[in-house]
């Protein structure tokens, strides 16, 4: 009887959501959305860390807690929510993880104690309270060291670093002179000046007393004098309650270089060895980095000593990619430590060359490209096994994961589809060193996963059918065997977390539609279409057109915060993408296309696919179309202004007006120098042949212009002088500015008015 009662007060509670109709999607939906980040499996394969992002639309903020699910299948639980928590990594030993927070001020590692058999933290405290900040950590394998990021001044060394820094960050602060002076290219970056610091990684004890001598670490306080270093030195040297002394992080990457390098996200480009005693991490030592992709793997010992010089350390430190003049990152060693994997491009200064798998031998030197028979960009990766390694590849709009055992395939390997979807963020490697059984390393892989029509969570691999047979399996590693391994073969997703499911069971989607046809060159072009919620055939909709970044990006089946394809749907619009030559997924060829032909064949294949859409899609209002694109999109979307009069509005967000002005103002000069075939004053027919402004008399279009102040990539002048020349042509026109966005508009508030400024705009020209 308890139970029948119990039975009827849950569907009593869950009817009214069963019986409520769905409404379209919203922003404010969009914002309630918990923005789940990568995974991370405990070394005994009972629970898996992550964090999730908590949007607040009302105080502006975005905030991480972090989760725990158990990997048998479960009720996720958030279990650090009392204060901001992001990037958690496992103790090798499991009773442990440390992770990043901003609670007493700035960004510090804090470590937290886990009970593996409740799976709850029974207590937090701070590892790190240096002046300028940690972030990036990373347990050592013996659960002895942690090593983080640090931006720092390079002139400060050996065992006086801390303290220099300090003084140095404190005497910053409070002078009344903001200038800076600048003898290099690269001065800025992306959104950041960079103010004579440097990227380094330090590494710490793990056990270290910092956490509770934090009031003896200086802050670049008040307090300190004139002779500041040598006052903050006597300060680091007091202990703890206990007699615990506090040890100093050092610096195991000296020198004016950023180590390891700039980066937007993904995996780490720094990796510990099994056996603790070395890391490799990425660093660029060309002398113009402005103009240089030349990223190499260095290889440096753990225990450097404290006291050591910047030359001592770095006659320590070895490149083992010094042969390669391109771009090689992200190292991962093998989990018996034979190897390290890491990704590798060959053309240098071009950073859209193909991202090939790479195995370099750590006994001999030699170095095998495992993927040369793999025409794809190698994406995420890790190992699954002692020798076998998982890894995702952009593919005609999706990211599947394959799967590659180097040893079976000495002349180079044909990587195997293994799971189709969307996914990234592969929980293999590094935190699998202890604990897990290769068996069970290489049947288990936790990642994450998205779609057009719901956000990332959590899923794990698990072994499929296998009924193709190993022979079969190895034949097609070798290349032996060409014809494609049946679905879950190899193996099947699980889902883990459903933080969203409240929210998207509430919302009208539309799944993602694909198309193809030909392009320029007679090219099969691939495009995709979504339509509106409670969507009707028998009428005629407006289109939304969309062009994408990069240039070499796509469209696919994945979620985006920034450009939702469902959230602009929502108001009662078709959506029409398309990935047109130059973006990723098609091959290298296909990508090399839209080099030196920014508007020919890329501006010939979205006229031609838009031209397709309204010729097979009759829902589809011609008359009613509005062109909308940022960055290269961007670029594209002004490009258009000037070259047709079919679209009855534009939006141009943080697009590149004049190429040569763009060249003047941005800081990776490699990017306009590769894309344009050299420098305004080498190639001044390539700059003004595909130059928007050129074309300015053409301008009729409505067009509303988005740029932000802190856009570095591409400078907020350029949105500046479209905004003009429209004002001037008298075409109808307005600007959107953030004073206090980079290229990417991520502020929530910011966000919301970037939306309704967008949509409003398309509404007064196009109509609903």
């Amino acid at each position: 009887m308890r139970r029948l009662l119990l039975f009827l007060f849950t569907l009593s509670y869950f009817a009214p959501l069963f019986a409520q109709p769905k409404h379209p999607f919203t922003f404010e939906d969009m914002m309630s959305l918990k923005r789940v980040e990568e995974p991370v499996p405990s070394p005994d394969g009972k629970w898996v860390l992550f964090a999730a992002v908590d949007v607040n639309l009302a105080a502006n903020t975005k905030t991480p807690h972090i989760w725990i699910v158990p990997l048998a299948g479960g009720q996720e639980r958030e279990i650090i929510s009392d204060q901001d928590a992001d990037r958690p990594r496992w103790a090798p030993d499991g009773k442990r993880f440390a992770f990043i927070s901003n609670k007493e001020g700035g960004s510090q590692i804090w470590i937290a104690d886990f009970d593996g058999t409740a799976g709850a933290v029974t207590g937090v405290h701070k590892l790190t309270s240096i002046a300028t900040e940690a972030g990036g950590e990373l347990w050592s394998p013996d659960g002895k060291n942690i090593l983080f990021t640090s931006d720092v001044y390079p002139e400060c060394t050996g065992s006086e670093a801390e303290a220099c820094n300090a003084k140095k960050l404190d005497e910053v602060a409070k002078s009344k002179v903001k200038a800076l002076i600048f003898d290099h290219l690269l001065y800025r970056h992306w959104n950041a000046y960079k103010k004579g610091m440097r990227t380094h990684l330090l590494v710490v004890p793990a056990d270290n007393c910092v956490g509770t001598a934090a009031s003896a670490v200086p802050r670049g306080g008040a307090e300190q004098s004139d002779g500041g270093a040598k006052e903050s030195r006597a300060s680091l040297d007091r202990t703890a309650g206990g007699g615990c002394p506090y040890v100093s992080p050092r610096d195991l990457t000296p020198g004016d270089y950023d180590a390891p390098v700039f980066s937007l996200g993904g995996q780490d480009d720094y990796a510990f060895s099994p056996d603790g005693q070395e890391i490799c991490y990425t660093s660029n030592h060309d002398k113009v980095e402005a103009i240089s992709t030349n990223n190499d793997l260095w290889i440096v010992p753990v225990h450097v000593g404290a006291d050591a010089s910047s030359a001592q350390v770095l006659a320590q430190t070895r490149n083992i990619t010094a042969d390669n003049p391109a771009s090689d990152s992200t190292p991962l060693y093998s989990p018996d430590g034979k190897y390290i994997a890491y990704r590798a491009q060959q053309r240098p200064g071009y950073e859209s060359d193909r991202f090939r798998l790479m195995l370099y031998d750590r006994k001999t030197g030699e170095k095998r490209n495992l993927t040369e028979n793999f025409d794809h960009w190698v994406g995420s990766f890790g190992w699954a096994g002692p020798h076998e390694i998982d890894l995702t590849a952009e593919d005609e709009g999706e990211s599947p994961i394959y799967y590659v055992v180097p040893e079976a395939c000495p002349d180079g390997c044909y990587p195997i589809k293994v799971m189709d979807g969307f996914n990234d963020d592969l929980a293999t490697g590094e935190n699998r060193i202890v604990g897990v059984t290769a068996k069970a390393m290489s049947e288990r892989v936790v990642f994450s996963r998205m779609s057009l029509g719901a956000p990332t969570e959590i899923f794990v691999a698990e072994p499929g059918t296998y009924s193709v047979g190993l022979d079969r399996i190895r034949a097609a590693l070798t290349g032996e065997s060409k014809e494609p391994m049946p679905n879950d073969a190899m193996a099947r997703p699980r889902q883990l977390t459903h933080l969203n499911d409240s929210v998207l069971f509430q919302v009208s989607m539309s799944p993602l539609e694909s198309f193809w046809f030909p392009g320029a060159n007679v090219d099969k072009i691939q495009g995709f279409l979504v339509k509106p919620p409670n969507f009707d055939p028998s009428k005629k909709y407006p289109v939304k057109f969309l062009i994408h970044g990069g240039p070499q990006g796509a469209w696919g089946d994945d979620w985006s915060y920034r450009w939702n394809p469902e959230l602009f749907a929502a108001n009662g619009y078709v959506v029409v993408m398309i990935n047109f030559h130059g973006s990723t997924g098609y091959g290298q060829k296909f990508i090399d296309a839209i080099n030196g032909d920014w508007g020919g064949a890329p501006f010939e294949d979205l006229m031609k696919g838009l031209d397709y859409a309204e010729q097979h899609y009759p829902f589809i209002d011609k008359a009613r179309e509005c062109a909308l694109g940022a960055s290269y999109g961007g670029y594209m979307a002004d490009w258009i202004l000037g070259h047709t009069d079919r679209f009855k509005c534009i939006v141009s967000h943080d697009g590149q007006f004049n190429t040569t002005s763009t060249w003047g103002t941005t800081e990776e000069l490699w990017f306009q120098e590769w894309e344009l075939k050299g420098t305004p004053y080498t190639n001044r027919a390539m700059y003004d042949k595909w130059s928007p402004h050129l074309s300015a008399a053409n301008f009729k279009t409505p067009t509303l212009v988005v740029h932000s102040q802190l856009d570095y990539r591409l400078d907020v002048s350029e949105g500046f002088q479209l905004f003009t020349t429209l004002q001037r042509m008298g075409v109808p026109s307005k600007m959107l500015y953030f004073p206090d966005e980079g290229h990417w508009v991520l502020k929530p508030q910011n966000s919301q008015l970037w939306w309704k400024t967008v949509n409003d705009w398309v509404d007064e020209w196009v109509g609903k």
